[in-house]
């Protein structure tokens, strides 16, 4: 198998897999890179020794953080495992890099209203929800239409981490606010109908499933992109949702303007919603639930947040 007719192998079977396509793309320069390293070598000539090289030379000589460490042994690990058949066997033994155990940064609520009083645009009703409902941001960015309910005031987030879907609170304050920008919805999605367009990305081959489904508008994306762009994967011109760089870039300059110290981005956010809900006295299994974290443990973060001041201990020097 050439190198082109692997990587062609690789994408069909990420798509079979349903995997997003920044995974797929995360993937496939991983592997490249991974065969660039080992000279062309195809991988079926490498061992577990030459992964371990090339991670070591991830992490010594490149000096990648942890993340992106996993993240290139999970692009390897696919490799062998889903695409090639050939059994990981002694690479089971590989370490995995630890990521350092870090608090996360919690900004006040007085600090939050004033970045997202700073923020501008669509990118404000995006902050706003990031904090007010707990989402990550690329969760917020794939909202569809049909995703939020007005009667329960919830939102569903469908396909989160780990492919769960689950509930989280619709804030009263957004209801006003979300209800103009479905109608900017309504607006955008028309002129594409009218123009011959209005199809948008259906996860799961529900296009086939549902003929037509692509045009309705409950499947449009809330947060739409102001331009129609051509769908990497089908090549069909679409309007796909706005792009997660251009609201960090804004809420990043917001935080500037507010003048917040704190290094705090989008995914702050939802820190701030998790660790202000437990201040307020809410049970951590809701807060849990909310989040869509599969294990308490990893909510119980917050609650080392809330411990301020070397845990919450009073100085003899006050």
């Amino acid at each position: 198998m050439t190198e082109k007719k692997l990587l062609i192998t690789v994408r069909e079977i990420i798509r079979a897999k349903h995997y997003s396509i920044r995974t797929e793309k995360a993937y496939i320069q991983w592997i490249i890179r991974y065969v660039k390293y080992h000279k062309m070598r195809h991988p079926k000539e490498l061992s577990a020794r030459d992964v371990q090289d090339y991670l070591s030379y991830l992490a010594v000589k490149s000096n990648l953080a942890a993340s992106s460490q996993n993240q290139a042994l999970n692009a390897i690990h696919f490799l062998y495992k889903d695409v090639l058949k050939q059994p990981f066997g002694e690479m089971d033994e590989i370490i995995w890099a630890k990521k350092p155990s870090k608090l996360p940064v919690v900004l006040t609520k007085d600090e939050v209203k004033k970045l997202i009083d700073k923020t501008e645009g669509k990118s404000k009703l995006v902050a706003s929800i990031l904090y007010g409902s707990g989402l990550r941001l690329m969760e917020a960015l794939r909202l569809r239409v049909q995703d939020i309910d007005f009667k329960y005031n919830q939102i569903t987030v469908r396909d989160g981490k780990g492919g769960k879907d689950r509930h989280t609170l619709l804030p009263q304050s957004l209801v006003d606010p979300l209800k103009q920008q479905l109608r900017e919805v309504w607006h955008l999605h028309n002129a594409d109908l009218a123009a011959g367009y209005g199809d948008v990305y259906l996860p799961y081959a529900l296009e086939k499933k549902y003929p037509g489904a692509s045009k309705e508008k409950g499947w449009q994306y809330v947060f739409p992109a102001d331009k129609r762009s051509v769908d990497p994967r089908s090549a069909i011109e679409r309007r796909h949702h706005i792009g997660d760089s251009s609201v960090r870039k804004s809420v990043t300059m917001a935080r500037r303007a507010a003048g917040i110290i704190k290094p705090a981005g989008c995914h702050t956010l939802r820190h701030s919603f998790a660790t202000h809900l437990l201040e307020d006295g809410y049970d951590i299994r809701t807060v849990q639930e909310l989040l869509g974290h599969s294990n308490v443990a990893t909510t119980m973060i917050y609650t080392h947040v809330l411990n301020k001041g070397g845990m919450a201990v009073r100085s003899p020097l006050d």
